[in-house]
């Protein structure tokens, strides 16, 4: 995941029309709602990715 990748839409209200917010890093406004937030990537979960792969449909 890219430290600069940026969100296709609101959280809030759902619209694109956001702009970086001049707070800081990962910060971001929405021109519709008129809310600003942050986006902030955590880590990966220590059970890493699990394939399910029991009590589906076959085809």
């Amino acid at each position: 995941m890219s430290e600069r990748a940026a969100p296709f839409h609101c959280p809030y209200c759902g619209e694109e029309d956001l702009r970086p917010n001049e707070t800081g890093h990962g910060a971001w406004e929405c021109a519709a709602c008129n809310r600003a937030f942050q986006l902030k990537f955590l880590g990966l979960l220590a059970r890493g990715v699990q394939r399910n792969n029991v009590g589906g449909e076959e085809i």
